[in-house]
């Protein structure tokens, strides 16, 4: 077996020249906008081991070009199957069209993959040959030129952490302030309180004062579990929010006060606060920019819920002109803020029911 030096220096002319049997070499470069491209090489009767092909012809040391041809998909998958660019929290980057070109006696993959979406730093992970044959090495030069850093991969160790460069800041507050606009929107359960909460509302003030609060709230929440400081498991957040919907809608049957909902409000945001940080724990903070991605994604949330509550309220209020017998004194119709009361409650309750069980 090769001394690692040793090892890894082949691997510079293994790239420049032939390829080495039970040696792979994979150059990786991350660009500026967090794009990184992959290319890995190998020898042809490697493939043909680890692929199940005969693209290689022993004779002549060289791949067959007909043979290839006929051959390059089941190459591709076994190399994209035993190839990844994820974030350092195991988000996978999203991969581009992958290729496959004859190289003289062996094939090069290529590949591109987006990891504008993954904060933090990038990991290169593969297991080509390495996967079944525990004396294979993959040799891994980090960017471009003969000159470039080098990394020796095993059957015991699989990847290597790319130093990414930062996105710009502007582009990080683009991110995650659609981001959380795009949360609100789709988060049916967040929708559904915030219209329970605001049924009965007439005037500005005492819906200024709910979203306020609401926002404050899962503010709060929000900073401590995505810094790490307080976290509550998923299984016990998601079924408190779904409670918080039921408990808002019937409240709507025995109490019509909405100026003292900003109370219940900031209550139910505490819990909130803990969803919206699961779902920004999918996505990842940048390292180098941890509160301006939280910020930015608050402010998203807020955006969002603010949109939200500009349509319903006066939708209701234009509802209440068309209802009202009288027109000059309009009143908030109990029959329409009880049927929407109704159904948000059967809405939460199967929400509260389904994630209790899937717990």
């Amino acid at each position: 077996m090769l001394p690692l030096a040793a090892t890894m220096a082949l691997g510079v002319m293994v790239a420049a020249q032939a390829h080495q049997v039970n040696l792979s070499t994979a150059r990786v470069i991350v660009g500026g906008d967090r794009s990184v491209s992959v290319e890995v090489g190998l020898k042809g009767s490697d493939a043909d081991r680890f692929a199940a092909t005969t693209i290689f012809d022993a004779q002549r040391d060289q791949v067959d070009p007909a043979l290839f041809t006929a051959s390059a998909a089941s190459i591709i998958a076994y190399v994209t199957a035993h190839t990844a660019v994820t974030g350092a929290n195991g988000r996978a980057c999203v991969p581009g069209t992958a290729a496959l070109v004859p190289d003289g006696d062996g094939v090069i993959f290529r590949n591109r993959f987006s990891c504008r979406d993954v904060g933090g730093d990038i990991v290169y992970r593969s297991t080509v040959l390495t996967d079944t044959d525990s004396a294979a090495r993959q040799v891994v030069l980090i960017g471009e030129g003969d000159n470039a850093p080098q990394a020796l991969l095993d059957a015991a160790n699989t990847t290597v952490t790319l130093s990414a460069p930062a996105p710009p800041l502007l582009s990080t507050l683009e991110r995650y302030l659609a981001t959380g606009i795009e949360h609100i929107f789709l988060g049916y359960d967040h929708i559904a309180f915030l219209v329970a909460v605001v049924l009965w509302a007439r005037r500005l003030v005492p819906v200024i004062k709910i979203v306020t609060a609401f926002t404050i709230a899962h503010s709060i929440t929000l900073s401590l579990a995505t810094l790490n400081v307080v976290v509550i498991p998923g299984t016990i957040v998601e079924p408190a929010i779904a409670a918080s919907i039921v408990y808002v809608a019937m409240e709507n049957f025995f109490t019509r006060n909405i100026d003292g909902r900003w109370r219940v409000a900031f209550a139910f945001g505490l819990i909130h606060g803990f969803g919206f940080a699961g779902a920004l724990r999918e996505i990842g903070l940048p390292t180098n920019a941890v509160v301006t991605a939280l910020a930015a994604f608050n402010i998203g949330v807020e955006i969002g819920q603010v949109a939200i509550v500009a349509i319903v309220v006066p939708a209701l209020i234009a509802l209440d002109r068309l209802m009202a017998v009288d027109r000059t004194k309009p009143a908030r119709a109990a029959t329409l803020v009880y049927a929407l009361s109704a159904l948000i409650t059967v809405l939460g309750s199967y929400w509260f029911l389904t994630r209790v069980l899937d717990a």
